[in-house]
Formats: structure tokens, sequence, C-alpha cells
């Protein structure tokens, strides 16, 4: 199965559209519904959001373990959802854990020229998948028919205009397609975590902090640490713990201190993971040097009805918006 560049479809209805990120996390299934006015610059609105514990066992780190309590979980997380969303045949996104998943940013130009087809953003694009999944069997060192991909052009050219490509054996892709299958959820799309995290993070930014305000952006998640450090919108460096490079998470932290000074870093995931590791939300902030936020939902779009107040203040709650998110602004 290959996702090009429509991976995650919003549903649009009434001049309003609609989509949704589904996170299985190590602990839980969270899901979160957005929507957004097709006319004007309308605000991000919360439709909906949800989290459905996993208990011991469903999990073996990355590996879906036990499929049954996972097809549950999903039922359970979509049985609240309003029938707003619901009639509008809601297609869904769900991410795949870093570690097996490998992505890339290739400039659009060196893809156009392989492909002979125009980078102007025309519907020559749909050209460009020969040279995306020469550059996946690249990566991932597998023949294309045994992976999963998702690719799309980034609008934003920053410093060039690029494509982002994702990729996943289909043994990772087709557990999480079965499981959904069975809860009678239809995916339409992959991601990396971390990139729906970071995602999620940097849209945070634009309503938070001053434009072009240079900070760290961070997402624990069940195999590591991930940290990027963001100066004029752009990622300047970026880290990952365990690496070999790296003697503890301090070490690794300090990667993203060197440079110009940052007032603040913005921490999501499964924060409570870090106490395996001896670490706090405070140490992260002492070896930064920096104010440390948590990423949260509350202040990032209108709610449409009540919510769970706990899950709008819960920084595990990032991938999902980040997967949702693309959905409605892209």
């Amino acid at each position: 199965m290959t996702f090009k560049s429509s991976w995650l479809q919003a549903i649009q209805t009434g001049g309003q559209r609609f989509a949704a990120g589904i996170d299985v996390g190590s602990q839980a299934v969270r899901l979160v519904v957005l929507s957004q006015r097709t006319r004007g610059c309308a605000p991000l609105q919360i439709e909906y959001l949800s989290s459905i514990a996993l208990g011991a066992g469903v999990m073996a780190g990355t590996e879906i373990a036990d499929r049954q309590a996972v097809t549950r979980a999903l039922r359970d997380a979509f049985a609240g959802l309003p029938r707003e969303c619901a009639t509008h045949a809601l297609r869904c996104a769900m991410a795949l854990p870093a570690s097996a998943t490998v992505t890339t940013t290739v400039p659009l130009t060196r893809l156009a020229a392989q492909s002979g087809c125009a980078d102007d953003g025309g519907h020559e694009l749909a050209g460009l998948e020969p040279a995306v999944m020469s550059e996946v069997e690249r990566m991932a060192g597998l023949e294309r028919h045994a992976l999963a991909v998702d690719w799309f052009v980034e609008e934003a050219p920053s410093p060039i205009r690029s494509v982002r490509i994702a990729a996943t054996a289909r043994q990772h892709l087709e557990a999480r397609i079965e499981c959904a299958a069975s809860a009678g959820i239809s995916l339409s799309a992959i991601d990396g975590e971390p990139h729906a995290a970071l995602r999620a993070i940097r849209h945070a930014t634009t309503l938070e902090l001053e434009p072009h305000e240079s900070y760290v952006a961070l997402w624990i998640g069940t195999d590591g640490v991930y940290g990027w450090r963001i100066e004029d919108d752009s990622i300047a460096c970026e880290m990952r713990y365990p690496a070999p490079e790296h003697a503890d998470l301090a070490d690794a932290l300090r990667d993203l201190s060197q440079g110009p000074a940052f007032d603040c870093a913005l921490l999501s995931g499964e924060v409570d993971l870090l106490d395996g590791v001896g670490f706090s939300a405070a140490d992260v902030g002492d070896v930064l040097g920096c104010t440390v936020l948590p990423f949260e939902c509350a202040a990032l779009g209108a709610r449409a009805r009540q919510l769970d107040e706990v899950l709008l203040y819960e920084p595990a709650c990032a991938v999902a918006f980040g997967l949702a998110l693309r959905g409605v602004v892209e």
C-alpha cells in the first residue's frame, strides 16, 4: 500500500474540513479530531479528544502484542465521537513508532529533475512518484513492494521547497491497519510519531511565541527522546537519545543548547518516561538553561463543545494533534 501526497484527506462538507489523528502509544490510544472553515483565516476548532488506557502487555515496545485489545481501545476512543464528525465519513491517520519509520527530506527540484516534471505545484507533481520510490528504496534498503510510503510537498520554502518522505516496512503498517479495520476505522496515512509531534509543537509556537523566536522542541516516546532546535522557523539542529554519540540524556540535550540563546523549550510526549533515565522536566530546563513549557491543546483552537479538561493539558496528545492538524491546514 502506498500513500501519496494526499496522505491525510480532510473531509469537506459545508465549507468545513474535518480530520482526525490517532496515536497508539505504549500506555494509551489517543484520538484528536480538528476542524477548520475553508474560507478566510478561520481558527482551528477542537471537535473531540479521547484517551483509552492500554493494559500491561498490550504493547511490546513498539510492537502491538495484543491486537484485540488495541481494536477494543480504538472502538472505545471513537464511541463518543460527536454526530457532526461521524456523519462526515471521517478519514483518519495513525502514526508509526519512530524506530519503525525512516524519514527524509529531499529538495523538490532534485526529484522533479529525475522525474522530468514541473516543480511548480501543478498536476505534474503526480509524476514525482517514481523518483520518490527510488529514494525510498535507497534509504530503507528494501524493495518498494515491501514498503508502505507516504510523501508530500512542503509548502513553505525553508530555505527551499522540499518533499518530505516517510516509509515503513509493510508489516508494521499492516498491524495497525488490521486493528483499525477491525474497529471499523479507515486509515488513509502514515507518519512518524516524532514528526507529527514536532508539527504540533511548531503550530503551538506560532500562537505562544514571538515570530522567529528561537526555541527547542522535545518529544518523548517509547524508543527515546527526540529534540530539535528551531531558529527563524527552520530546524537548525536535531538530536535523538539514546544514540552512540551521547553518553547520557544531558549530553544529548547539550547539543541543542549550542548557538544563539533561546528562551524556552516545549516538551511533549509521555513525559513520565523521563523517570526511566533519572530525569525530570526540571532537569531538562537546567541542562538547556531555559524555561520548559508542556505542550497543551487547550490554547490551540476554539472548543466546539465541552471537552475533557485533563486531555486539553496532556503533553502526550501532541502526536494525535499533529496528525489531525495537517489534515485541516494543508
